[in-house]
């Protein structure tokens, strides 16, 4: 891992009728397993922006504003990153699978019964969001 790098993740938490939205991921990276619709933040790209461009892009949705959710400082063995959730509010829309080449589709879980093979780095950003807390380091 190359010192002094840090990759910043951005991702959405969408709740419906108290299920959570996630996307199956397709291709190299985690293939089979379950995450929040998310993405890389650009270079001087706001967050809210990114996390408004990575739901659209991947699921086709919209929401009227985004609410800082949880971080969590993750090292990794390989790369260091800082992740950021935001609730997406008041959607529009049906996810749509519209990165066919990255994704298999997407699926509501409820809150309470997520997917055994849900990315690691996801499960403490909906934790956080369950518990109401918005910082988690790693462990």
């Amino acid at each position: 891992m190359e010192k002094g790098i840090f990759f910043v993740g951005v991702a959405a938490i969408i709740i419906r009728n108290n299920k959570i939205l996630l996307g199956k991921r397709k291709g190299s990276i985690r293939d089979g397993y379950w995450c929040l619709p998310g993405g890389h933040l650009e270079f001087s790209e706001s967050m809210e922006k990114a996390v408004a461009r990575e739901l659209l892009e991947e699921t086709g949705m919209i929401a009227d504003s985004f609410t800082f959710s949880s971080l969590y400082n993750n090292p990794s063995n390989d790369r260091h990153y800082i992740q950021i959730a935001f609730i997406a509010n008041n959607t529009q829309r049906e996810p749509e699978l519209r990165e066919p080449d990255r994704f298999y589709g997407w699926e509501w879980f409820p809150l309470n019964d997520l997917p055994e093979a849900t990315i690691g780095a996801n499960l403490p950003l909906i934790k956080a969001y369950l518990e109401k807390r918005n910082f988690t380091d790693s462990e």
